[in-house]
């Protein structure tokens, strides 16, 4: 019986110690932090598609039936250039906040501004 407990006491303490190594080695960063430096000439194939199928096309979508859609470049330019999308991401001014499970990132919005200040690069 003694063996047994001396098992489980080191058991205990193996978890105990990854625990430990695990909570101090983390470090904290804000999404800021961690994104790295803003990109001065955002395209959009590479840095603003992602940010449309990570946070719109979900219901902004055929399939979904909500327009505005954000399938394409067409789509996400006209909106970009002649829609609300800016005011309902950063401003709220037109209605309720985009998209509906919260602000995204200020680096996010700061790059689709990016993005629709430099004329919408494909």
């Amino acid at each position: 019986m003694k063996s047994k407990h001396i098992i489980t006491l080191g058991v205990m303490v193996s978890i105990l110690s990854g625990a430990i190594t695990l909570f101090t080695s983390c470090d904290s960063h804000t999404y800021e932090e961690a994104a790295g430096p803003a990109v001065t000439n955002p395209v959009y194939t590479i840095n603003i598609k992602p940010v449309f199928q990570n946070n719109c096309v979900s219901c902004h979508s055929q399939g979904y039936g909500q327009e505005p859609y954000f399938e394409t470049y067409d789509q996400v330019k006209e909106e970009t250039l002649n829609g609300d999308v800016v005011c309902r991401i950063d401003d709220q001014s037109c209605g309720s906040v985009m998209p509906t499970t919260g602000r995204m990132a200020q680096p996010l919005i700061d790059l689709i501004k990016t993005w629709k200040a430099n004329g919408c690069p494909e």
